[in-house]
C-alpha cells in the first residue's frame, strides 16, 4: 500500500475539525476519528461493535483491543484506506502507540508522522468560550473572530444564536489538564522515532494549512 498515513493530534479547538478533511482531500485518504468508527460499528452490528456496545452501555471506556481491532477492520475493508489514513483520536496513550504500531508491523504498513497542532492553552480558552452556534442548521460564530451582524443572532434566519454547555472555561480547562497529561508521552514517543511535525495552530486556518503541506511534503 503507498500513500500518506498520520496521526492528527490536538487540544480541543486547535482546528483538527478544520484540517482533517483538506488533508482527506489533498491525500485522497481516510479520515478515521474513533467515535465515527465506534458508531459506525455499532450501527452494522459487527462482532467489534456488539461487543463496544455492551461496554459502554455499561458505563465504560472501550478496551484498546476493541479499537485497534476497529482499525484493522477499516485498514483492510475501507477502500479509502488503500492510499492511507488519518488517525484522529488514537491512539490517547503510549501503550495504545505501542499497539498501532504492531499492527502496522503486522499489515506491513509504517506510519509517515504524527501532526501535532499546538496552539496556547490561554487562546484555546478564548477560541471555545466565545463559540455560538445557530442549533438549526449547525452555523458557527465567535464572539470576537467571527461575530454575528447582530449580536446573539443567526445572520441567514435571524434566529437566536446559543452558547454549547460544554463550551465555558472551567469544563475546558479540565479537559485541558487531561489531554496535556494524555498526548504529552505520546508526543515523545513519536519524536523519538523521528516521527514528529509540530505546526504553530495559532494562526488564520490558510497560515496552518500551508505548514501542515509543507510538513507532509517533507514526509511522502
Amino acid at each position: 500500500m503507498s500513500g500518506m498515513r498520520l496521526i492528527l493530534v490536538g487540544p480541543p479547538g486547535a482546528g483538527k475539525g478544520t484540517q482533517a478533511p483538506k488533508i482527506k482531500e489533498k491525500y485522497g485518504i481516510a479520515h478515521l476519528a474513533t467515535g465515527d468508527m465506534l458508531r459506525s460499528q455499532v450501527a452494522r452490528q459487527t462482532e467489534l461493535g456488539k461487543e463496544a456496545k455492551k461496554i459502554m452501555d455499561q458505563g465504560n471506556l472501550v478496551s484498546d483491543e476493541i479499537v485497534v481491532g476497529m482499525i484493522k477492520d477499516e485498514l483492510l475493508n475501507n477502500p479509502e484506506c488503500k492510499n492511507g489514513f488519518i488517525l484522529d483520536g488514537f491512539p490517547r496513550t503510549v501503550v495504545q502507540a505501542e499497539k498501532l504500531d504492531a499492527l502496522l508491523a503486522e499489515m506491513k504498513l509504517e506510519l509517515n508522522t504524527v501532526v501535532e497542532l499546538q496552539v496556547d492553552d490561554e487562546l484555546l480558552v478564548r477560541r471555545i468560550t466565545g463559540r455560538l452556534v445557530h442549533p438549526a442548521s449547525g452555523r458557527s460564530y465567535h464572539v470576537e473572530f467571527n461575530p454575528p451582524k447582530v449580536p446573539m443572532t443567526d445572520d441567514v434566519t435571524g434566529e437566536p444564536l446559543v452558547q454549547r454547555s460544554d463550551d465555558n472555561a472551567d469544563a475546558l480547562r479540565k479537559r485541558l489538564v487531561n489531554y496535556h497529561e494524555q498526548t504529552a508521552p505520546v508526543v515523545d514517543y513519536y519524536k523519538g522515532k523521528n516521527k514528529w511535525s509540530p505546526i504553530a495552530a495559532a494562526q488564520a486556518p490558510e497560515k496552518v494549512w500551508e505548514q501542515i503541506e509543507a510538513a507532509l511534503k517533507k514526509v511522502e
